[in-house]
């Protein structure tokens, strides 16, 4: 018989475990839990169709039908499962909530020689682990600063000196402007970052702060999750304060290889923010390959916009640093030793 876990030990050790969901392609590839295998018992088609048996003519016509399909793919199911898991160690499975597929499929993979854990719930109380976990306090520290100060590149060297981070932008593929969505994938759902989320968030030290990128509500397509959201508004800010100048240089390095099809496209995405005399001079330097006028220009409004957001923010905590350029490594020390000083490097903060 399978083993059935809840969802909060079912996620335990699961990055060192084959996970198998055994959903329909089109139900995994919309959101699934990280690192698990899709292993579908039905494909789309055959899905729909056992689903409309169901509703026209009842369970049991329904379960023929499944097991019709399922039939000449059983000896297919354990070959798969012995490629995927040669060591026949125990195998975790889920499906949508937990109920024939996933049950059936692990009666099945019992007699071809494998012990299977179940999700209790399945996918569905998956999801209500993440969106409730989301809840749970964490001290954070807002990494804050208007763009080009090298925030992403700043998180990533304090994870390199064992900080805990989280990036936001990195799990949303986007880089949180106009100009950031280059390399979000265009199926990614809201449902999906939360999951990838989730999945950082599960294995923080809750007695070590988190940093955390100042972000907006959404990234490209995605939302962030109200109950992370609202633990960012609360969290004390540090606001790097960088001369524009060095900025410019640093975004025309990191746009700069970009085509410029792709950029024009950008700049005509903010043409109304810009106005029109800034747009059209955004666009002719963008034409003529004078990158640090096209940043100028469009910095004028994001720094404007920036500063506003965060003057809203003015019950929070906000500290400024100011740095004198954008030198990652040379940053992250000084901002580790500032964060040290003025927040204090382990102290938990009530979210009460």
């Amino acid at each position: 018989m399978p083993q059935h876990s809840d969802a909060a030990e079912f996620l335990k050790d699961l990055d060192s475990q084959v996970c198998l969901d055994v959903r329909s392609p089109k139900e995994y590839s919309r959101a699934h839990i990280p690192g698990a295998i899709n292993f579908p018992l039905f494909s789309d088609d055959e899905r729909a169709a056992v689903g409309l048996t169901y509703k026209q003519k009842g369970p049991e016509e329904a379960m023929l039908l499944g097991l019709d399909f399922v039939g000449p793919k059983m000896g297919g199911f354990i070959r798969e499962a012995r490629k995927l898991n040669p060591t026949r160690a125990p195998l975790s499975m889920y499906c949508f909530r937990g109920g024939q597929r996933s049950q059936s499929l692990a009666w099945l993979l019992a007699k071809g020689g494998f012990e299977v854990r179940l999700l209790e719930g399945g996918y569905k109380a998956y999801r209500q682990h993440v969106l409730s976990h989301l809840q749970t306090p964490q001290e954070m520290v807002i990494l804050s600063g208007c763009t080009g100060s090298a925030k992403t590149r700043l998180l990533h060297a304090l994870r390199d000196r064992g900080e805990q981070i989280i990036d936001l932008e990195g799990l949303a593929c986007h880089r949180g402007s106009a100009f950031g969505g280059y390399h979000q994938p265009a199926d990614l759902v809201t449902e999906m970052f939360e999951n990838r989320l989730h999945a950082v968030w599960e294995g923080l030290d809750r007695d070590r702060r988190v940093w955390v990128e100042d972000e907006g509500r959404t990234l490209g397509k995605v939302f962030v999750p109200d109950p992370f959201w609202f633990q960012m508004r609360s969290a004390p800010v540090i606001f790097l304060d960088i001369a524009q100048e060095h900025r410019v240089r640093f975004l025309v390095q990191e746009y700069g290889h970009y085509d410029r099809a792709l950029l024009a496209a950008s700049v005509d995405r903010i043409a109304r923010r810009l106005g029109p005399e800034n747009h059209k001079a955004c666009s002719q330097a963008l034409q003529e390959g004078d990158y640090a006028e096209v940043v100028r220009r469009s910095l004028d409004y994001y720094d404007k916009a920036y500063l506003y957001c965060l003057k809203k923010r003015e019950a929070d905590p906000i500290f400024e640093l100011p740095l004198e350029g954008v030198d990652v490594e040379t940053n992250a020390d000084i901002l580790i030793d500032f964060a040290d000083r003025v927040i204090g490097p382990k102290s938990v903060r009530s979210l009460d």
